[in-house]
């Protein structure tokens, strides 16, 4: 989804009985006792999760995973999941896993008829459980929700994504200048995505007054190469054509066509942090009018998530951007950018980030620039759904 909650999975297992990781009783569909004895012969014949799920979901999930008939063993008219979709299964991390088996679908903005089985089974059984569910999908292709980093401002994440994104900067010094822009991703596939960035903005022009225009619009292309949820891994590669559509006089745009390859990188450190890594470079048409220049960014953040890991999550990220005029001598341009992510809603496929971007060099020349997006992860459900 949206958000890797590392931190949520730490806090549901602080949060969960250090008795033994049997059954606790439950009053589902006629007593929590005759389930606690059903699952332990199910447990006998299995200990990796499907006898726990036989007993305690697949009546409403499926035998298979694709969810119970209706009319027959299903009394109610929500849609039920299919596991076996991979594109579905493979989206989300563990600890949203968990998090709605523990407290129930509302916990996500999801309907109520998903009840909470907190009273049923240990953490460490609803991650027994989680662990056959992912076996529906039958694809290694399709890289893991866990990696499904927190986006940061500037550095591009390896994972693909079905996201929208606005992003507003605004310098908060020296001349004046807004820039907006819109940003609609698609995944296809496993592990590909497209993407489009339309930019758009004023700026004050040297005569006085502001000059409004449109700014230069970005198709992009993105694949995984390589990911290991074990090692915590992602690696991709991705390409940007820029198209000169800009408004030069206000700023806004370059005049040529400009190609921007690159590589993205994250690595999930310990129980709730991360770092990202992208580099690149950036190669115009026509060197008069755009320089070639090498690129390079880095985030490092940690999530945190309140209601003992189940509610809204905070991403403290720091970014470290910098590039290089790659004709001749220059020295490279450093900048650092402090930045919060936090999730805006019950299922948290809404989210904010605010920063401010700092030159580190040449600070006397560049302005500092204050930046903010709302990111919506629209294969998560509607923008105005799951509030």
């Amino acid at each position: 989804m949206h958000v890797t909650l590392v931190a949520l999975a730490a806090s549901v297992v602080a949060y969960a009985p250090v008795t033994r990781p049997g059954v606790r009783a439950h009053a589902l569909g006629g007593g929590g006792q005759r389930l606690a004895a059903g699952l332990a012969g199910w447990e006998a014949q299995d200990t990796a999760g499907r006898g726990l799920y036989g007993m305690g979901c697949a009546s409403c999930h499926g035998r298979d995973g694709r969810g119970g008939e209706r009319g027959t063993n299903v009394a109610f008219t929500v849609a039920v999941p299919d596991f076996t979709d991979c594109s579905f299964s493979s989206r989300e991390p563990d600890a949203d896993w968990i998090a709605v088996v523990h407290e129930g679908g509302p916990v996500r903005g999801f309907d109520s008829t998903m009840p909470s089985f907190a009273e049923a089974f240990t953490v460490e059984e609803m991650q027994a459980i989680i662990d056959y569910v992912r076996s529906f999908c039958g694809e290694s292709a399709w890289p893991r929700g866990e990696l499904n980093l927190p986006r940061a401002l500037h550095t591009e994440k390896a994972y693909p994504e079905d996201e929208a994104v606005t992003t507003m900067s605004a310098d908060v010094d020296g001349p004046g200048r807004v820039v907006n822009e819109l940003v609609y991703e698609r995944r296809f596939g496993a592990r590909s995505q497209i993407e489009i960035g339309v930019p758009f903005g004023a700026a004050e022009a040297p005569s006085g007054g502001w000059e409004a225009g449109l700014g230069d619009i970005g198709l992009g292309v993105k694949h995984t190469v390589w990911h290991s949820l074990a090692g915590g891994t992602i690696f991709s590669l991705g390409g940007e054509v820029v198209v000169p559509t800009g408004s030069e006089s206000a700023g806004l745009g370059t005049g040529t066509l400009v190609f921007e390859p690159y590589a993205a990188f994250g690595q999930i450190l310990g129980s709730a942090g991360f770092v990202q890594l992208l580099a690149g470079v950036e190669l115009p048409a026509d060197t008069d009018k755009a320089a070639r220049e090498a690129v390079w960014r880095g985030v490092a953040g940690w999530t945190l998530a309140q209601d003992r890991g189940f509610g809204r999550s905070w991403t403290p990220m720091v970014e470290v951007l910098g590039s290089r005029d790659l004709e001749g001598g220059a020295k490279a341009a450093w900048d650092l950018v402090p930045q919060l992510q936090v999730s805006l809603n019950t299922r948290q496929h809404v989210l904010a980030n605010i920063g401010v971007r700092m030159p580190v060099t040449d600070a006397d020349v560049r302005s500092t620039t204050l930046v903010v997006y709302i990111l919506w992860d629209w294969f998560d459900g509607g923008l105005f759904s799951g509030w």
